[in-house]
């Protein structure tokens, strides 16, 4: 059963947002789907002294559970475990427009309808997601922000780490990459200090992660320069 839309209340007070929201100019046919799909997709977090969201509600039927994937970047991971689960509802959040451009093409002319947006930093969101409302999250290939100085700019920390740990449901899987040798340590270190999640596989080798665990774009072309990292944490049960 999915969890109702009561609990924690968000707060309006926003993050500092570091990464870039636009990037080259769209094209018209991007352009039109940011116009006329995006708002039938994006996602309103509620606002202070609101209830927090009933995320079952944001989709058009029945679904069995809900996932999130943070900063979605051109949305094919997104779109792929959305083909894969057609009962699971997709949560994307991506501050970056182009990004967001993309995946509304790939949703675009489909018969997926189990996915939707919210179109800026996901920090704003959880406040606003019920506790254990997502039963599986995304962190791939996130900004590593490698110069010691930016640390905490970084998304996989304990702050970061305790909102996710509230909305994820007991035994709720986070999955998290990076290609970034300073990132794959610093990950590594927050993930298996943090109280609330307990390891399952840390690896470099892909052959080894589950199959419906597709590869990105960016995981893609970053094969040529180095390997990436592969993380899995389940979410400890709550006492």
């Amino acid at each position: 059963m999915m969890p109702k839309g009561d609990g924690k209340k968000p707060v309006d007070d926003k993050p500092r947002f570091f990464g870039r929201r636009r990037g080259k100019t769209l094209r018209r046919t991007a352009q039109g789907l940011m116009e006329t799909l995006l708002p039938r997709l994006a996602i309103v977090p509620p606002g202070q002294g609101e209830p927090c969201l009933d995320v079952a509600a944001l989709f058009p039927r029945p679904i069995q559970a809900v996932w999130l994937e943070v900063g979605f970047g051109g949305g094919e991971h997104v779109a792929a475990q959305a083909r894969l689960y057609p009962d699971i509802g997709i949560i994307g959040c991506e501050p970056f427009n182009n990004g967001i451009a993309s995946l509304l093409g790939h949703l675009a002319g489909s018969d997926i309808d189990n996915v939707r947006i919210f179109p800026d930093d996901v920090r704003q969101l959880l406040p606003g997601l019920p506790q254990g409302s997502i039963g599986r999250a995304f962190v791939l290939f996130p900004d590593p922000w490698p110069k010691k100085r930016h640390a905490e700019r970084r998304f996989i920390g304990k702050d970061n780490l305790d909102a996710l740990a509230q909305v994820l449901a007991d035994g709720a899987e986070l999955r998290v990459a990076s290609d970034d040798p300073v990132y794959q340590d610093w990950a590594a270190e927050q993930l298996r200090a943090h109280v609330d999640f307990t390891e399952v596989q840390v690896t470099s080798d892909r052959a080894t992660l589950p199959d419906d665990w597709p590869p990105t774009r960016y995981e893609q072309k970053c094969l040529a320069r180095r390997d990436p990292v592969f993380f899995r944490f389940i979410r400890k049960n709550r006492v």
